[in-house]
């Protein structure tokens, strides 16, 4: 159902990009050659973007950084930024490599060129730091990781804890407190990699100063920083509520508003905070992950209690309820995120988003089987009908519940062995045994006699005792636990891939991206490597530019280069077109040498398509080669 939404969705097409920045347009423009040195670089990307202390790295052609002013916004255009250049830059290629901060929080790079006067024979070297570094990017990944998991098992087992009301709530606190470490530390972890992870460094700047700083006053710090104040009044309230019967109203009153805090967390940081609609999109982000945690954390605690052997009826019929309202959150959001993520249908199989989602999609639909099949497995046993289920919930709030051997998985109803939800005397806590049946089990880990070594005169423990399952029973059970452990491994992917989406270019953003680019003229310049071999040690490569290489008139720069990388002076070079499809052609481009390269002014290529370019380089008065190489012209 979610994936057939989306794709009717899809069909409607859609609005502006939504999150990451993409780059829309450069001056200079990229591959261009300007008569002389700019002022300033100025770049303008797709949406809002926060500068870093080194956004721009210039270098000139021998690889020499150009020292240049600081980078900042133009004036009143937060999706501009511009940097300033010296007055003379001399002639050459040079390279501008930039990196930014997309207002989604993620970082973007990337580079360009562009020449002064003519294109030079070398070409800078990118720095390491126009990339992201592989070890910073992997060890931000794991640490999301960890916090998606934390944060589905803090706010899930404490959702079973309040909503569920299992009567022995002891198993269930170490999933709690290993997701609120798992959370904390995760947090503070992320906290400090910030820094590295934006500027593209290694790990080991971690602790710089710099740093730290940069990311106190930025948006996704800030929300970390939010989320450790959150976590630590949550320990507080859980602290308190752990020493009470059942939770109170205003205790999970200020639960719900804590998980929806620490939900907030996320979704002012993520994709949700920037794009389109962004309202809608940060309460759809936070719904979503509320009902992932309810859900996902639940199964867990579910498991940890499937392993005592005894879960209460009324346990699970409530869990029931809270999986299947679970699932059609995630539903109703997921279709509006896959949306508006995704943005046309091309997308879901032309991108790594579209991809990524689909994979998620494809898990989720295993998780959903895997529930199925918990419920089918209960249901090979007595279905317990909605009157009975009902009657058995209302009866357990004036008594202790009866204990059941099976229990539902996911979602559907709820199914007990017979004699589980019953209310007969003679399975009540302390009652004689009924003819044939064996009495409570004296388990030391329940509490039983056997425990408490004083034939039973000590208060009763409020744990329900386990009543011996039939063989039949017992294999379900087994088998129930089984599917749920599947269930939960699912989940782990699901929370994976979902770590990955997050971090991942939307759809939506890449098409508009392009859309850009090619509206941009970016690259502006068409570039054809023509390798040569005239004999005799004679061989080299003419690089021929074409500006901007569309349908029109273009300049045209040739140069040749020898077998070592450097210039070559040859007698002539001689450069023609030809369309054969359309049987145009051949067309001189009329070079002329300019001192050092070759050039023209005046080419005109009439209509698109696959020209064929064709290279004529005499090395001496009697020696030449002809090269030929396609070349794509578009409109």
């Amino acid at each position: 159902m979610l994936l057939g939404t989306v794709l009717v969705l899809l069909l409607l097409g859609g609005g502006p990009a939504s999150a990451h920045a993409a780059l829309r347009g450069t001056d200079p423009a990229d591959g261009s050659v300007v008569k002389t040195s700019p002022r300033a670089i100025t770049l303008t990307f797709t949406e809002s973007v926060g500068l870093l202390d080194d956004s721009f790295r210039v270098l000139d052609p021998d690889n020499q950084r150009v020292r240049t002013g600081k980078a900042a916004h133009a004036e009143g255009r937060a999706d501009t930024v511009s940097v300033a250049l010296p007055e003379k830059l001399g002639t050459g290629t040079f390279t501008v490599a930039w990196r930014v901060v997309s207002e989604d929080s993620h970082p973007v790079s990337g580079a360009f060129t562009f020449s002064v006067g003519e294109p030079s024979a070398t070409r800078a070297v990118l720095p390491s730091g126009a990339d992201d570094n592989p070890v910073t990017d992997g060890l931000y990944n794991i640490g999301r990781d960890l916090a998606y998991i934390g944060a589905a098992l803090l706010i899930g087992a404490a959702a079973f804890v309040a909503l569920c009301r299992p009567p022995d709530r002891r198993p269930l606190r170490a999933l709690l407190l290993g997701g609120g470490w798992a959370l904390a530390g995760s947090t503070v972890f992320l906290f400090f990699l910030r820094g590295p992870y934006e500027a593209g460094t290694g790990p080991a700047g971690m602790f710089d100063p710099s740093g730290l700083t940069r990311t106190l006053s930025s948006r996704p710090g800030l929300a970390l920083l939010a989320r450790l104040v959150l976590l630590a009044a949550a320990a507080v309230l859980l602290l308190r509520q752990s020493k009470r019967e059942t939770p109170s109203r205003a205790g999970l009153a200020t639960g719900a508003a804590l998980a929806v805090g620490l939900a907030l967390t996320w979704a002012g940081a993520e994709h949700a905070s920037a794009g389109i609609q962004v309202p809608a999109a940060m309460t759809s982000s936070v719904l979503h992950l509320l009902a992932m945690a309810v859900w996902m954390g639940g199964l867990p605690a579910l498991l940890l209690l499937l392993h005592r052997a005894s879960v209460p009826s009324t346990v699970v019929i409530r869990f029931s309820r809270l999986a299947g309202a679970s699932v059609a959150v995630l539903v109703a959001t997921g279709v509006y995120q896959s949306w508006r993520g995704l943005g046309s249908w091309s997308a879901l199989t032309d991108t790594t988003y579209g991809r990524l989602l689909l994979a998620k999609l494809a898990a989720v639909a295993v998780l959903l089987a895997a529930g199925a099949l918990s419920r089918r497995t209960v249901r090979r046993g007595t279905a317990v009908p909605a009157t009975t289920a009902l009657a058995a919930e209302a009866h357990e709030e004036s008594r202790v519940p009866e204990p059941a051997g099976v229990v539902v998985g996911v979602s559907g109803s709820a199914s007990v062995p017979p004699g589980a939800s019953g209310t007969s005397e003679a399975s009540a806590p302390g009652a004689d045994p009924a003819p044939g049946e064996d009495g409570p089990a004296a388990d030391p880990a329940e509490g039983g006699p056997a425990a408490r070594g004083d034939g039973g005169s000590a208060p009763a423990d409020p744990t329900p005792h386990r009543r011996p399952l039939s063989p039949a029973e017992d294999t379900r059970r087994r088998a129930l636990r089984r599917s749920v452990l599947f269930e939960v491994a699912v989940s782990v992917v699901v929370l994976l891939l979902t770590t990955i989406l997050t971090g991942t270019l939307p759809g939506r953003a890449a098409a508009e991206a392009a859309a850009a680019e090619q509206s941009a003229g970016l690259p502006v310049a068409s570039v054809t490597i023509i390798p040569f071999d005239a004999g005799l040690g004679m061989r080299g490569k003419v690089q021929v530019t074409l500006d901007p290489g569309r349908v029109g008139d273009n300049n045209v720069q040739a140069v040749v280069y020898g077998p070592d990388g450097g210039f070559v002076s040859i007698p002539e070079l001689r450069l023609s077109f030809t369309l054969p499809s359309q049987d145009i052609g051949p067309l001189d481009a009329k070079l002329t040498d300019r001192g050092g390269y070759w050039a023209s002014d005046g080419l005109s290529l009439p209509i698109p398509g696959t020209w064929e370019m064709k290279a004529t380089v005499r090395v001496t008065d009697t020696d030449q080669v002809s090269e030929t190489k396609p070349v794509e012209i578009v409109r």
